[in-house]
């Protein structure tokens, strides 16, 4: 299911012959989740006759040609990438691919090359991020003084998640302290770990919120649910509410 893309910005490329400018409009900048389906558009402003439309992505050293559509032929994918790149019909001055099942190789920037009569060639371009963020897993329990306890919160993400712990009553005193570490994957995963002392109040929630780029999910627990392990008879505390995505927001 193709997600809303978080608009960082609008790129506008101009054209400018004997007075008359032609523009190309498109996101800077779409954000994706590892697995989920990215929608990249480009479209004219100017009400010029477009005769071809090329999809291309763009490397270090080259570009590949992935999807061309005409008023010919209609739209056809490049032979290596079908079933990775689905061209959508919304006419030659609106075009649209869809990048599937997206992965980090999929990352970098895309152009849209739309071939027009009088203009001739008018370049586009919108650029992928992918992201990857899990749930957070927050534990809470009690230390060996009768007023702290030990807060950690661990999330896996990439790029490297921020995790931040908080506690709902402001006067607590709640010092943090990060690892960061580097999966074999690719991915990171950081985990905070914080001691809370003054603890008095019933009812209180500990939470924790975790965020790559624009995306951010949160995970709390309340003090007071107790479960003790038969193993060790050490009090835990387990989180067991969760929010799930709560972007993309503004950054």
């Amino acid at each position: 299911m193709i997600q809303p893309a978080l608009t960082r910005l609008l790129f506008v490329f101009g054209l400018f012959q004997k007075g008359l400018t032609s523009v190309i409009q498109s996101v800077e900048t779409v954000e994706e989740a590892v697995g989920e389906d990215a929608l990249l558009s480009c479209q004219v402003l100017k009400s010029e006759h477009v005769v071809q439309v090329t999809w291309q992505k763009q490397t270090m050293d080259d570009v590949t040609n992935l999807a061309t559509s005409n008023t010919v032929s209609g739209s056809r994918v490049m032979s290596d990438f079908r079933g990775k790149v689905e061209v959508k019909d919304g006419g030659l001055h609106s075009r649209s691919i869809v990048i599937k099942n997206v992965t980090e190789e999929d990352e970098g920037c895309y152009l849209c090359h739309f071939i027009t009569k009088p203009a001739g060639a008018l370049p586009g371009r919108t650029c992928l991020k992918v992201y990857e963020l899990h749930e957070p897993v927050l534990h809470v329990r009690e230390s060996s003084s009768t007023d702290e306890f030990l807060v950690s919160c661990s999330a896996t993400g990439r790029p490297a998640p921020t995790v931040t712990l908080h506690v709902t009553q402001q006067d607590f005193y709640l010092s943090q302290n990060q690892t960061v570490l580097i999966n074999t994957n690719g991915t990171f995963t950081v985990t905070a770990t914080a001691v809370l002392a003054g603890f008095h109040d019933a009812g209180t929630l500990v939470g924790c919120a975790v965020q790559v780029l624009s995306f951010r999910k949160e995970a709390f627990v309340e003090i007071p649910d107790v479960k003790v392990t038969p193993t060790s008879g050490e009090k835990h505390f387990y989180s067991h509410t969760f929010i799930d995505c709560r972007g993309p927001v503004q950054v």
